[in-house]
């Protein structure tokens, strides 16, 4: 069987796996590259991780998460300024943004956003330095309230394309985006400008878990369409890494070995035929 050459495991799909038992687990598996996640990195060390992942001979796909501009300005942006210095230190090529909900007290969506397009604007500069793309990800509506007001992949661009290509970007994750009638064109409106910074796929699963965020699962066992969207992407000129993130208990529970044996499987079945 072929390396999966493309085939990124985003560290929170064995989210209690520590980064050196995140990076094992990866390199056990054939798999040539890691997405990371900041908490760990910083238990570990940062230059100690960078070697560490370094050492494995892994890439690392992006680094998750900075963002939540849309509170303290001041707060955010040395924040971020921070997870755009680890971003290049790790060697990524993008920091994932989930930009943050509406402001305490506030229901001005328009407003929220807006603040989002400020707070790049101060950022874009330290991204360019650092040679990091700053990756927005729009989240389903469900999480517009807390966690992101950018909904929708023409939301993400309607900001990302205010600014230089090459310091913004956008993710296209399945979980967030599938739903969206528009979202082909959207896809392929992001690949015209070279902005998509990151694919991710996990399933959309039923029921709806009573914390949200734990309603992914593999993909393959939910309702999303991996090969129009895989297809779609490819087309839109993307060839970097593609993520499996999934956020569900009862995966985050079960043995890292499992859990990274059937990521790759679905990967190999579901999305790696549609990428050329």
């Amino acid at each position: 069987m072929s390396a999966p050459g493309r085939f990124s495991l985003n560290q929170a799909t064995i989210k209690y796996a520590s980064l050196t038992e995140a990076v094992d687990a990866t390199v056990a598996a054939g798999i040539p590259s890691i997405g990371l996640w900041r908490e760990p990195v910083a238990e570990f060390g940062l230059a100690a991780s960078a070697a560490y992942v370094r050492d494995a001979g892994l890439r690392v796909s992006s680094l998750c998460r900075g963002g939540f501009l849309t509170g303290d300005h001041a707060a955010a942006l040395d924040e971020n300024r921070r997870a755009i210095e680890e971003t290049a230190a790790l060697g990524a090529p993008a920091l994932v943004l989930v930009v943050g909900g509406l402001p305490a007290g506030s229901r001005d969506l328009v407003g929220a956003r807006e603040r989002v397009r400020d707070a790049l604007g101060e950022l874009t500069a330290d991204a360019r330095a650092a040679g990091i793309q700053l990756a927005i990800e729009p989240l389903h509506p469900m999480y517009v309230a807390d966690r992101a007001v950018v909904s929708t992949l023409g939301q993400a661009l309607d900001i990302a394309e205010q600014f230089d290509a090459r310091d913004v970007g956008v993710v296209v994750d399945t979980f967030h985006v599938f739903w969206d009638p528009d979202v082909l064109p959207q896809i392929a409106r992001a690949g015209a400008s070279g902005r998509i910074a990151s694919y991710q796929v996990c399933d959309w699963n039923l029921p709806i878990a009573t914390d949200a965020l734990l309603s992914r699962g593999y993909p393959g066992d939910g309702f999303i369409d991996f090969e129009s969207l895989t297809r779609a992407v490819a087309a839109a000129g993307y060839e970097g890494d593609v993520e499996c993130e999934i956020f569900r208990q009862d995966i985050w529970d079960a043995p890292y070995g499992e859990v990274v044996g059937t990521s790759l499987a679905r990967y190999r079945e579901l999305v790696e035929p549609y990428l050329s």
